[in-house]
């Protein structure tokens, strides 16, 4: 960035303009953006999400406009509906902006509405990832990784240029937004960004050729009456002990449903070695309770009911013991008391434990590689379906 022509001093070259305010393009710009827009919202009602700083609520006696922000694009929704135009129609007065219409499409999610409820998918962003790749006309798989497959950071020979690795990888990434399915795949190949291997891409490709032949597949969100109307949550929580080859880390795979549908999930490799497989069941009962705590607080900023304390499944009954005795256990003495407020929120009544069988522990699709059928039934539990499906009334 430089000064306009005219504007250097010939005696002070060095010297630079003070900018009184913002302008486009400086790296404070979204800041002061976000900062401008975000002041003016308490003037038309809506009040902070104390869970989400990109969420702002507004309720009044004729219901709720919500208002979701990420930098410049901005989504509406709510029950108020004539609140919504009157929002719309405030902030068209101070800002210049342009009125899409109806939601479809944001930030490479495609919303579809269907007479059951809405289906959120990327089908677009996974065409052209695949695009490019060069893996358009590529022979489909069945599932984005072989069944309990493990890869070692020694494993193969180094890639020359692995950039193009670490782009997939990541875009990969971005599609676990609607697709938990392969949250556990893109998970392991990310632990080799720093020395990819052709071993590595090979199970890069495969993730590719699953998507493949399930591009159009999203999550079915069915709707389930008015807004204030009264909802459960329910999640699953698993761990695979040490199954990681080296270093003998777990990894966590939890995910949370609101009424029937997930709303949140993950597979995340455990930031240390744990004992035994009680341990790492605890540890993965203690992040699933705080992420429900999480969504709790963000359902009582929309005044959503929860009637009665979220139920989290797991399918370790010793990991279940630990979590519901407030007697103190040689066997944890060694964790940090972060992984102890589970505990807590037992003994307080804010959380229910249930022993749920391995068959039906959702949750293992996100800790390890399935075979074919078992991993298809735990893709019909998270609610992933086809658009054709819906129509055709699956």
């Amino acid at each position: 960035m430089s000064q306009p022509q005219g504007f250097v001093d010939p005696q002070y070259p060095n010297h630079v303009c003070l900018l009184r305010k913002s302008l486009y393009g400086l790296k404070q710009a979204p800041r002061a953006w976000n900062e401008k827009f975000t002041s003016f919202l308490p003037s038309l009602g809506f009040q902070f999400s104390h869970s989400d700083p990109s969420l702002f609520v507004r309720h009044s006696s004729a219901g709720l406009v919500a208002l979701l922000l990420y930098v410049d694009d901005i989504v509406i929704t709510g029950s108020d509906t004539a609140g919504i135009h009157e929002v719309i129609s405030e902030l068209s007065m101070v800002f210049d902006m342009k009125d899409l219409g109806s939601l479809s499409y944001f930030l490479g999610l495609e919303v579809t509405k269907v007479q059951q409820g809405i289906l959120l998918s990327q089908s677009k962003y996974a065409r052209d990832l695949l695009a490019k790749t060069g893996m358009e006309s590529v022979r489909s798989c069945t599932s984005p990784c072989l069944p309990h497959s493990q890869m070692t950071s020694n494993q193969g020979t180094l890639l020359k240029d692995p950039t193009m690795y670490r782009s997939i990888v990541g875009a990969l990434q971005y599609l676990t937004f609607t697709r938990p399915d392969i949250a556990y795949a893109v998970n392991t190949v990310c632990q080799f960004m720093t020395s990819p291997t052709d071993i590595h891409y090979a199970a890069v490709k495969r993730i590719l050729r699953y998507l493949k032949g399930t591009l159009d597949k999203g999550i079915f969100y069915r709707s389930c009456g008015a807004l204030h109307d009264a909802v459960n949550i329910k999640a699953f929580c698993d761990a695979d002990w040490a199954g990681e080859v080296i270093q003998k880390r777990s990894t966590t795979g939890f995910v949370v449903y609101l009424g029937l549908c997930p709303v949140s999930w993950q597979s995340k490799k455990q930031g240390s070695v744990s004992r035994s497989s009680t341990e790492s069941e605890y540890r993965s009962l203690a992040n699933t309770a705080a992420e429900i705590s999480w969504l709790r607080h963000l359902l009582c900023d929309l005044k959503i009911r929860v009637p009665c304390a979220p139920l989290l499944k797991c399918d370790n009954l010793s990991a279940l013991a630990l979590a519901s005795n407030p007697v103190f256990h040689s066997k944890i003495k060694h964790l940090d008391n972060d992984f102890h407020f589970v505990r807590e929120r037992v003994q307080h009544n804010d959380l229910r434990l249930e022993y749920v069988s391995t068959t039906e522990q959702t949750a293992d699709v996100l800790t390890k590689g399935l075979a074919s059928p078992i991993f298809r039934t735990h893709c019909v539990n998270l609610r992933l379906v086809t658009l054709a499906e819906l129509e055709g009334g699956c």
